[in-house]
């Protein structure tokens, strides 16, 4: 049987369907938790430092823990906790790894990243070879991914997944969407033409496993295989949830809310998942109707 899995942000969106799928795969679980205590599988850090004691005899670790991008209004002070829970964490989590013996070190590292490592680029096609973009969420994905690929030079597989928005019922993206179009209140944002990569919760999920087995490493676009327009989610999502589409979000007011993270909503970022299908991974939810239709109506 392989080894444990340390996992960070095992109570987020993510971790929330990764934990019992690792156990019913036969993996043993350590779990990092600001809730938690030094004793048996959770173990309390700081939302930065790891423990040393998680790390150690780990076979993999998966990093998914991170300030929420959308979780407040874009004042300075957010921002620094973005780039902090992101960059930092993934320096610090190396630096643990490089202090222990070399026998005792994880064989993977999973990190998270984002689709926002590309940018606004129109209608450009991108597969995990493209360049990085520019802007904040940009500057910070680059950062955090250099963090993670010293790992490299400890011996360690590192795979760093570029996630796009997921969809998930227990909340985030997916939730925040639903709320005004329930209300009758959804529409596109700003002209509506912008690229906008998805995935399914328990697609990428399924990426993260396909990490720890050692058929995905390096960049790995974790988005489903068929990016859509923000109109065509605006009536997709409309259709499920039977409800009218009418009122577009103007781009001004965004800008005005969210300032420069406005962008990621605005921006149009045509990401494919071309590691994974390379690789085979097969994606359950691979059409956006059949995945909003699951978590909204399942």
């Amino acid at each position: 049987m392989a080894g444990p899995v340390l996992v960070s942000g095992g109570t987020g969106l993510v971790g929330g369907r990764l934990l019992p799928a690792l156990r019913a795969g036969g993996r043993e679980v350590r779990s990092l938790s600001r809730a938690g205590d030094a004793a048996g599988p959770r173990f309390g850090w700081d939302g930065v430092h790891p423990p040393e004691a998680a790390l150690r005899g780990s076979e993999a670790i998966v990093h998914l823990a991170g300030e929420p991008v959308f979780g407040g209004p874009p004042t300075a002070a957010r921002r620094a906790r973005i780039r902090e829970s992101r960059v930092a964490s993934t320096r610090a989590f190396v630096d643990a790894i490089a202090a222990l013996p070399a026998g005792d070190r994880p064989q993977t590292f999973v990190c998270a990243s984002a689709v926002g490592y590309y940018g606004d680029r129109g209608e450009e096609i991108l597969a995990e070879e493209a360049a990085p973009g520019e802007g904040f969420l940009a500057e910070v994905c680059v950062a955090w991914e250099a963090e993670a690929r010293r790992a490299e030079a400890l011996g360690v597989a590192v795979a760093r997944l570029r996630i796009g928005i997921v969809l998930a019922r227990e909340g985030g993206a997916l939730a925040a969407m639903a709320r005004p179009f329930r209300l009758g209140l959804g529409g596109r944002l700003g002209h509506g033409r912008q690229w906008f990569p998805w995935i399914h919760a328990d697609d990428l999920v399924s990426l993260v496993l396909a990490c720890l087995e050692g058929r995905l490493t390096g960049a790995v676009n974790a988005t489903a295989p068929g990016p859509v327009r923000n109109a065509e989610l605006t009536r997709a999502l409309g259709s499920v949830l039977r409800r009218p589409t009418l009122l577009p979000v103007p781009a001004f007011a965004l800008r005005a809310g969210l300032g420069e993270l406005a962008g990621e909503l605005l921006g149009s970022r045509r990401v494919v998942p071309a590691a994974a299908e390379a690789a085979g991974v097969a994606f359950r939810h691979p059409d956006l109707a059949g995945a909003l239709a699951a978590e909204l109506r399942g």
